[in-house]
């Protein structure tokens, strides 16, 4: 099987300045991501697997360059790749194009791991690609699950006051249809839907669930602090999570 990483990231950031370079608990926030799929190659050496970064920071090059786990073959992003509006699918398609051509290879899967999500684990990325294998759909994405339910305590605002986001008769959550929130922190795709110019949700999409409090939305300063504290916590007391960063060197 071959496998193709991905790791995309932008220059710059409008809510945290400089994100993606950011040093998380004294190590590099991107190499978090890195490590993870060190830790799994490491394991798994049958696996033939190249590891792409994509991104237009000079900075985030280096510290990839730099690292002394895996090499890292590095992907320049273009300007018209480089916007907000953008969509990661684009991104990571310009990867699978440019590393086929340059290494020659015909990937069976492609596995996008967000580079601003430090806690996860090789589990995490053993039943993703498990996953992706046993069922043969387009795609697997991480979800937890969800702490409100549109069927039973979630509202909207309407012409007469607010109601159910979904209606409903159900009088107790358990009743209710589990909800899970995608948490966008891994992804295997296969390369035929990622050329399909759908978008992650329109094909046959199957799900893994990741540990509940593990990754934050990064948008604000406090968001970034809240994530070290939860990290703190879980690196010394779930040896799964401290291998990750143990790892990074």
């Amino acid at each position: 099987m071959k496998i193709l990483f991905t790791i995309c990231g932008r220059a710059g950031s409008k809510g945290i300045k400089n994100k993606n370079i950011k040093d998380f608990l004294g190590k590099p926030l991107p190499l978090y991501s890195l490590s993870a799929i060190d830790l799994f190659l490491n394991k798994y050496e049958e696996i033939f697997a190249d590891i792409v970064l994509n991104t237009d920071s000079e900075e985030l090059m280096d510290i990839f360059r730099q690292n002394k786990m895996r090499e890292v073959h590095i992907i320049k992003r273009s300007p018209e790749l480089s916007g907000d509006v953008v969509s990661k699918i684009a991104v990571i398609r310009d990867c699978v194009e440019k590393m086929s051509q340059q290494k020659m290879n015909k990937y069976d899967m492609v596995v996008d791991l967000d580079i601003t999500s430090p806690l996860r684990t090789v589990k995490d990325l053993e039943n993703l690609i498990d996953k992706k294998m046993s069922t043969n759909c387009d795609v697997v994405t991480s979800v937890v699950p969800s702490r409100r339910n549109p069927y039973f305590n979630m509202v909207k605002k309407s012409e007469r006051g607010y109601q159910k986001v979904i209606e409903s008769d159900y009088v107790a959550r358990q009743q209710a249809p589990e909800i899970f929130d995608l948490n966008a922190s891994l992804y295997a795709y296969s390369v035929e839907f990622l050329f399909s110019g759908k978008n992650v949700l329109d094909g046959y999409c199957e799900v893994i669930e990741m540990y509940d409090t593990g990754v934050l939305d990064l948008d604000h300063e406090n968001d970034f602090e809240l994530m070290e504290v939860i990290a703190r916590y879980l690196f010394e007391n779930k040896k799964e999570f401290n291998a990750i960063r143990q790892n990074i060197i």
